[in-house]
């Protein structure tokens, strides 16, 4: 007895089922501000939040909960959690989907696929970036106001950081797996900002790329920036922060903590990182 009959649907083919039967049966679409947003990307979330009109975003990706990698963790506490699964998103029925330019291709092509609006934002390498995806998103959440009220601000901002005199020191961003930050990130562009040389790139390096220990000693760099993050257990990604010519390097100079929550994601709140470093090279200190 042949039995595709039987066979019970897979995962997509039963969203594809679902999706058609929903559209089927949908009202006409008509323009309007989108008002069940989903975003699946950390930066989307932080910039959502900041942008979107009360009960506008329904859900945020589950890092935006991740006081290590969002700044806006706490706020995040009051929306709806998702992983990026197409059919998690999908059964949330909303009408905008946010993601970012590397968010699972398979799952945005499926939502796509599935009639979903999903808008994409690349990540910000700069701060004139950052004004770029802050403007956007006001224009696919229908907020504009907003957003051009967070684009003052940060440009208010960088107004004031430009104020101050450069120190002209040095500073090598140093991360786990000795990775930098040179010529072409974000990061960069906040070291600049904060009126500081990046050893990065007085070094040839571009983009995020290995600093091997022994080009960090020869540097002798004025600051060390780390990004401050804690683990709850040993990890080899964080062997050359315990080394002694590392620890020798951070002693002879500064060792900055510059949480990595303010740089994995462009907004305002950004300007943090370069603050921190411009009063660590005016001799001030502490992280907020």
């Amino acid at each position: 007895m042949p039995t595709d009959r039987f066979r019970i649907p897979r995962r997509r083919e039963w969203l594809l089922v679902l999706a058609g039967a929903i559209s089927s049966t949908a009202a006409p679409a008509i323009a309007a501000p989108p008002k069940r947003v989903v975003s699946m990307n950390v930066c989307t979330d932080q910039l959502a939040m900041l942008v979107a009109a009360e009960g506008q975003l329904h859900s945020v990706s589950y890092l935006a909960r991740d006081p290590e990698t969002s700044v806006l963790a706490g706020r995040a506490k009051g929306l709806v959690v998702n992983h990026g699964l197409a059919e998690e998103v999908f059964l949330m029925q909303p009408d905008l989907v946010l993601a970012g330019a590397y968010t699972t291709r398979s799952t945005v092509a499926l939502l796509r696929r599935l009639g979903m609006r999903v808008e994409e934002f690349a990540p910000d390498n700069s701060i004139a970036e950052i004004r770029a995806n802050i403007v956007r998103m006001g224009e696919v959440l229908e907020r504009r106001e907003r957003a051009a009220d967070l684009v003052a601000e940060l440009d208010n901002g960088v107004a004031e950081l430009a104020v101050r005199p450069a120190s002209g020191k040095t500073v090598a961003t140093y991360y786990a797996n000795s990775y930098t930050s040179g010529a072409g990130t974000l990061v960069d562009d906040i070291v600049r900002l904060s009126g500081l040389v990046n050893v990065a790139d007085s070094l040839g390096l571009s983009g995020t790329a290995r600093l091997p220990l022994e080009m960090l000693v020869l540097a002798q760099p004025d600051l060390v920036a780390g990004g401050g993050e804690s683990y709850d257990a040993p990890a080899l990604a964080q062997e050359n922060f315990v080394h002694p010519a590392y620890r020798a390097v951070a002693a002879q100079g500064s060792a900055v903590p510059v949480p990595a929550r303010y740089t994995i994601c462009g907004a305002p709140f950004t300007l943090e990182a370069a603050r921190l470093l411009r009063d660590a090279a005016d001799g001030k200190g502490g992280v907020q």
